[in-house]
């Protein structure tokens, strides 16, 4: 398609002469910002995507796809509701579950949190709980008063393996003297880091036996949490639900309990891809004016190509692979430098956070310990074919133009 001359060519309009130093410095500034602009929407757009996949891996690893709830009042029975759910097609298991609010106090020291009660049984089938005990096991779980908590909430309490926590129910019991807070001590036997904050920061396990106890709910529970084989497929195993459980009951999915926060999270990862975007439309505005002041300091040039036997294919295609040359590059090294970046993105955050001292990622504000980045490679492939189309519809206009310029007037001008 382009001959060795017309290589050779373009490769020297694009080099820096003492008089055409302007020229090559915009080119070079060109060349960056397609660098910068390619680099930063690939790792933007992966950062987003391992957000997506890290909160998703653990609201899903953590609970369950499908939550059963009665409208009033506790869920009698649970265990034959149970039986008739899991044979419903698509349903891999049920676990009943007490949940309920709590005050936990250590000596002095109190906060908020969340009790789950559940059967050892159910605890140890949630793998995701168990791989991410970092303190403590469950083998006495639901043999004693015993608790398992996050990390976090561990930290903020003092609390080790072993330790004793006082948990207060908002609810009161009656008594000769008035209505008392409802209080009990318990054993911790394990703590867990989940690694997503608000879990790691409120979560407390219990066995379901103690729950029913301390909340006085008898033998009942308030939630019926489903897991199913399909998780993208929720929705219709849930629709299967309502038809078969009764009007006092309702199902949920974990796609309607965080619909607004992943709505919120692509919304931000639309906005910040036409954002980032414009950096690659600016860089391609550089290319064509680099390239028409190019065409226009080498208008003299151009005269004695056309007068040696040169086309206007010829010279338009010489400017065409000056400009395109200066996008190909510029893409391939940002995505380079993008990937290079999104491999090391952790190692990176706490390099930076080091030599700063501030903290960069706040796992209060993000949700999560760690900086995520899930590469995708059709992504990927779609920015950079983006950059390289916009590259090349950039040097379409200084090239024709430069196959337009009259040699004779160029001459006489020159």
């Amino acid at each position: 398609m382009f001959s060795n001359l017309e290589v050779m060519i373009a490769i020297r309009y694009l080099g820096s002469r003492r008089q055409e130093g302007f020229i090559s410095v915009i080119a070079w500034f060109s060349l960056l910002g397609i660098v910068l602009g390619v680099a930063t929407l690939i790792i933007v757009m992966s950062v987003m995507n391992g957000f997506r996949s890290e909160l998703l891996k653990r609201i899903i690893g953590l609970n369950g796809h499908i939550s059963v709830y009665h409208n009033s009042a506790p869920i009698k029975d649970f265990d034959n509701l149970a039986v008739r759910l899991g044979e419903v097609p698509g349903i891999l298991s049920v676990t009943p579950q007490l949940q309920g609010q709590v005050m936990a106090l250590v000596e002095g020291r109190a906060t908020g949190a969340l009790v789950t009660g559940m059967r050892r049984s159910a605890l140890e089938a949630r793998q995701f709980i168990e791989k991410n005990i970092v303190n403590g096991s469950i083998e006495s779980f639901a043999a004693q008063p015993n608790v398992i908590l996050g990390s976090r909430l561990a930290e903020r309490l003092a609390l080790e393996v072993g330790d004793r926590m006082t948990l207060i129910s908002p609810s009161s019991t009656p008594t000769a003297f008035g209505s008392m807070p409802r209080m009990r001590s318990f054993t911790v036997s394990a703590i867990f880091n989940i690694g997503m904050f608000e879990y790691d920061n409120t979560l407390i396990f219990m066995p379901l036996n103690f729950a029913q106890d301390f909340f006085k709910s008898g033998d009942s529970v308030n939630v019926l949490e489903i897991t199913v084989d399909d998780p993208e497929k929720v929705a219709s195993i849930r629709s299967k639900l309502n038809e078969f459980l009764e009007k006092s009951l309702r199902a949920v999915d974990w796609k309607q309990k965080n619909s607004s926060f992943f709505r919120a999270l692509n919304v931000e990862r639309n906005v910040m891809f036409l954002i980032l975007t414009l950096i690659i439309v600016v860089a391609a505005f550089n290319i064509i004016s680099s390239m028409i002041m190019l065409v226009n300091d080498k208008r003299a040039s151009i005269a004695i190509l056309r007068t040696m036997g040169a086309t206007r294919g010829s010279v338009m295609r010489v400017f065409f692979l000056s400009g395109a040359s200066v996008g190909v590059a510029g893409t391939f090294l940002g995505s380079l430098l993008g990937l290079i970046f999104c491999w090391n993105i952790e190692s990176i955050r706490q390099l930076l956070q080091y030599f700063t001292g501030t903290e960069l990622f706040s796992a209060e504000i993000y949700f999560l310990s760690k900086l995520p980045a899930e590469v995708d490679s059709i992504e990927v492939v779609f920015v950079m074919s983006m950059s390289l189309f916009l590259s090349l519809v950039a040097s379409l206009y200084p090239s024709w133009r430069a196959a337009r310029t009259d040699p004779i007037e160029a001459l006489r001008n020159g």
